[in-house]
């Protein structure tokens, strides 16, 4: 039996109803943008406005990407610590001799991220997949007092077997191992409860980072990702860089039939700069357990001549540090820029300072894959191809079906950054990300050596190519670049 309103309150509610949704649309274009970008604002009001209720839900579940509460505290702790502990006069950039703007830029590194320039660091490239496993396994296998595993994606397979048997073998024998891996991003690929069986099974300690479990009460914004690669033994050696712990297809039956493999680039470090690793590696341990490893962390002996500084970055910060970075080093640059990012999806700033450069002289050169593995990220990088080609920027595609997964760029003869963070919004603001900004020719002519060899494994895409394209083709790829602003 239905319940019949009083002849004219339909008519009435749908005045109310009506009234309602207006004022919240007019508090909503009030609220969404604060502290947002405009671009980025208007995709959620957007979003909003056509599809109010799944709109609105979206925005309060994903619209905010700063961290909150005991986390935050922690790592404001933490870097407050950093800075204390980086007003040692050894540690001082002016042991450094560098250029007026490249001095700059450590300055805003220090401040952003806490962390000092320091020399006299040996830096080895690992460009081969299954050289930088082998070459951690071999390290592992050395360690004496503990080893800090940090990897976004981890999974036990016939690859990584060896390096967790290493693992293992440390453990039983009295080295402290702790292990961290980000929840959703190992719980996406295969292996993880291979992963799973074997860590429990093992005298490893280990935790899941950004662990979403809502009925273990562990909950947070579920699109955050602790994006980082860190491998730390004994405080001496150090690797980083873009691989994830797997094989080089990710397990994926799909990649392995279309010979699909992910090229990368990682780097072995001795010297200072394993603290900056180290004290990244502790930061997450302590938010993930509790336990500060502050009494592990010491300034090893130099090792070399390279002058390195360590970027953190992520949401736990309150600038975008790698964006920051990224921005100042281009607008610095007078001669030369080599980019290789696998999700190319800038902001506009990013973008200015990029065409600006060409504008002003500067040779600008952009690595990307021929085809992506990532269908929204790669057509909305597609839409930024017809901006930089018609600015001058030379654009490489490494050729199919090879996914060039590594990240670094170099500037002039001065500078070359390496790590684990993309050029795209994601990793500026929602990743827990880290790199290295290293200095000196020697080691920007061996970052270019692998990008030498990019470029031998690549084709140049032109501008005529590009606007030949379908009309289908240039409405997907715009159509998904709505998509990398919603952050």
């Amino acid at each position: 039996m239905f319940f019949d309103l009083p002849r004219g309150w339909g008519w009435d509610l749908s005045v109310v109803w009506f009234a309602v949704d207006m004022v919240l649309r007019v508090i909503l274009l009030g609220v969404v943008p604060g502290n947002r970008r405009p671009n980025t604002a208007m995709a959620w009001l957007l979003a909003i406005f056509l599809i109010p209720s799944l709109g609105l839900a979206l925005f309060l579940l994903f619209g905010t990407f700063r961290l909150r509460g005991r986390r935050a505290r922690r790592l404001e702790e933490v870097n407050r610590r950093i800075r204390e502990a980086g007003q040692d006069p050894s540690l001082d950039v002016a042991e450094v001799p560098l250029p007026v703007w490249l001095a700059s830029a450590v300055e805003l590194n220090r401040n952003l991220g806490a962390q000092p320039l320091v020399a006299d660091n040996r830096v080895q490239l690992i460009p081969g997949y299954q050289e930088s496993i082998e070459a951690m396994t071999e390290a592992v296998r050395e360690a004496r007092e503990y080893i800090n595993v940090e990897f976004y994606i981890m999974a036990y397979d016939e690859v990584t077997k060896p390096l967790f048997a290493a693992l293992e073998e440390a453990a039983e024998r009295g080295v402290e191992v702790r292990l961290l891996f980000d929840h959703i991003g190992t719980l996406r690929v295969r292996g993880y409860r291979q992963l799973l069986r074997f860590l429990r099974g093992s005298r490893i300690t280990w935790k899941r980072m950004l662990p979403l479990m809502p009925l273990a009460g562990q909950w947070r914004r579920p699109d955050l990702r602790n994006h980082r690669k860190i491998l730390v033994i004994d405080g001496l050696v150090a690797f980083t860089g873009s691989q994830n712990l797997t094989e080089p297809s990710y397990n994926n039956p799909r990649h392995r039939r279309a010979g699909r493999h992910w090229v990368e680039l990682m780097v072995r470090v001795e010297g200072p700069v394993v603290a900056g690793l180290h004290v990244v590696f502790a930061t997450d341990w302590l938010s993930e357990t509790d336990e500060s490893l502050e009494a592990q962390v010491r300034l090893p002996a130099p090792a070399g001549n390279v002058p390195i500084q360590v970027v953190p970055s992520g949401p736990g910060f309150a600038q975008e540090n790698n964006l920051r970075l990224f921005n100042t080093l281009i607008y610095s640059a007078q001669e030369r820029i080599s980019i290789c990012s696998p999700y190319f999806v800038p902001d506009d700033s990013l973008l200015y300072a990029i065409t600006t450069a060409v504008q002003r002289g500067v040779q600008v050169e952009l690595f990307v894959s021929e085809q992506g593995d990532q269908f929204l990220v790669h057509h909305a990088q597609r839409s930024y191809y017809q901006a930089l080609l018609e600015a001058g920027v030379r654009i490489q595609l490494y050729r199919a079906p090879a996914v060039l997964h590594a990240k670094h760029f170099t500037i002039d003869d001065e500078v070359a950054v390496l790590g684990s963070s993309n050029m795209d919004m994601r990793s500026f603001s929602l990743n827990f990300e880290v790199s290295l900004m290293m200095v000196g020719p020697e080691i920007v002519h061996a970052v270019r050596e692998v990008q030498d060899a990019y470029r031998a494994t690549s084709r140049e895409l032109t501008l005529k190519e590009w606007q030949q394209r379908s009309v289908f083709a240039k409405y997907l790829d715009n159509v998904c670049r709505l998509s990398a602003a919603l952050q």
